[in-house]
């Protein structure tokens, strides 16, 4: 698998630093500092990882989809 350069996305006034770590897992900063870890479940649906487990925490969470879509769209899916 080849690794995929980080990239920025802008959601608002925020701009978000994603950096992609294996299959549909990206690390993603805010302010320069590690923000959260996430995963793509579904096409539409996106899901921290728990930062000491790594293990999908399931809720929604409006932000992390905003995020994902914006992931998706620089991703050219």
């Amino acid at each position: 698998m080849e690794m995929k350069e980080p990239f920025d996305i802008e959601l608002g006034e925020i701009i978000y630093s994603v950096f992609p770590e294996e299959e549909d897992t990206y690390v993603v900063f805010k302010d320069g500092v590690e923000y959260v870890k996430i995963i793509k479940d579904t096409d539409t649906t996106w899901l921290k990882l728990n930062p000491e487990t790594e293990l999908p925490m399931f809720g929604m969470d409006e932000e992390i989809n905003l995020i994902g879509v914006e992931i998706k769209k620089e991703l050219g899916q």
